[in-house]
């Protein structure tokens, strides 16, 4: 008798999914283009922020080249001591 109304259940419900299929299909696809109107949007902000970050990079270059560029001497000239090595471990 179980397995009757098992059997039953599963009939029921998959008849109410196929009345509500409709809807779903409905739903599911205004979520699609949702998400797709979301997606250019979001891609068109992000240009929009390189493009702000490559023209602020690129203003003030006059700035932080020659930054960089004493950096990367005073890097060069100093002279790297090496790290005191550590003691060494004797086991047995």
């Amino acid at each position: 008798m179980k397995t009757f109304l098992k059997i039953l259940l599963v009939a029921v419900l998959l008849i109410i999914a196929i009345k509500i299929s409709p809807f779903l299909f409905v739903g599911a696809f205004a979520g699609l283009v949702v998400a797709a109107v979301l997606g250019v949007v979001g891609i068109s902000l992000l240009a929009g922020l390189a493009a702000v970050l490559l023209s602020l990079t690129v203003a003030l270059s006059p700035i932080w080249i020659p930054i960089l560029i004493a950096v990367c001497i005073v890097s060069l000239c100093r002279k790297n001591d090496p790290a005191t090595p550590a003691a060494p471990v004797i086991t047995t």
